[in-house]
């Protein structure tokens, strides 16, 4: 029996499976999409998800590890890319999700279990950690889990390899204006702080720094980027050298967030952002953060 801590479900992932066993060309992963299917499978099946790193330079020929690859909705974009990549997924039923939707892929070598017990003797050019750190307490023994799975990945990585860290900003403007916790479901969590921690957290950007700086790397080598409306569905990516302003201004019609729950809008998203981005606190207050750490 699968993980139901670390799954959407039996019925849903099933479906999923199933579809890519039937071997579904672009035309028909895009009608399939058409059809409004539940949150889920547009998140694990939509070619949106490759926006959030469409834009990056990776090196091609080089080799990627990526850490809890899901049903694959980034990995597409890493083989594009003619990356090397070594894929790890927690659960059997994912990763054979995985196998088949990128079975004629000779450029990825897919693995089931937990990272904690992987071997691995290679070291890799990229790590990726794609909405999966927030799970670490969960999945790691450890009495400090979080920094220990980031120490982990760091072990993974060359000299001069980046690490590449997609999580949910606990303090995220979405969730002040009333939508629930991501993972737990619960209005205003992650900005009390989790108050009744289930083993499943976020961060905010100076927590998320000091947690990356404690694991050994170096605050210079930290960049921070921004994609809105969040990571999950990504359409725009800003950074600390390239803001919001009047200039590079957010689009209309990127907010509000979208969520999986039934969630409220006590406020406008799209008109606070930009009195965020006037006072110098978009970063602070970002929905998602995409971080990428180079290991010097």
């Amino acid at each position: 029996m699968e993980n139901q801590t670390y799954s959407d479900g039996d019925v849903i992932e099933n479906q999923i499976l199933e579809f890519f066993k039937s071997g579904p060309t672009n035309e028909e992963i895009l009608s399939f999409l058409d059809k409004n299917p539940s949150w889920p499978i547009k998140y694990h099946v939509s070619p949106d998800r490759h926006n959030l790193l469409s834009w990056y330079r990776f090196t091609p020929s080089s080799s990627l590890l990526e850490i809890g690859a899901g049903c694959g909705g980034i990995t597409g974009l890493f083989l594009k890319r003619n990356l090397n990549v070594t894929a790890v997924e927690l659960t059997k039923r994912r990763a054979d999700i995985l196998r088949y939707r990128f079975k004629d892929k000779e450029n990825l070598e897919i693995y089931d279990g937990n990272i904690e017990n992987k071997n691995f003797k290679t070291k890799y050019d990229y790590v990726t950690s794609i909405g999966v750190l927030e799970y670490s307490g969960r999945y790691i023994d450890s009495e400090t889990p979080f920094l220990d799975f980031i120490k982990t990945a760091k072990g993974f990585l060359k000299k001069k390899g980046f690490l590449i860290i997609a999580i949910e900003n606990r303090l995220g403007l979405k969730y002040w204006r009333g939508a629930p916790e991501d993972h737990t479901n619960i209005l205003f969590d992650s900005l009390e702080g989790y108050p009744n921690f289930i083993g499943i957290k976020t961060f905010g950007k100076r927590e998320l720094t000091q947690l990356v700086v404690n694991a050994g790397f170096k605050k210079d080598n930290i960049s921070f980027y921004y994609p809105l409306p969040d990571y999950k569905f990504c359409y725009e990516v800003f950074s600390e050298k390239y803001l919001p302003s009047e200039v590079h201004n957010i689009s209309h019609g990127i907010y509000p967030s979208p969520h999986p729950s039934k969630n409220f809008h006590l406020f406008n998203e799209d008109l606070v952002s930009r009195g965020l981005q006037d006072n110098h606190l978009f970063g602070e207050l970002a929905n998602s953060f995409l971080v990428v750490i180079k290991n010097v």
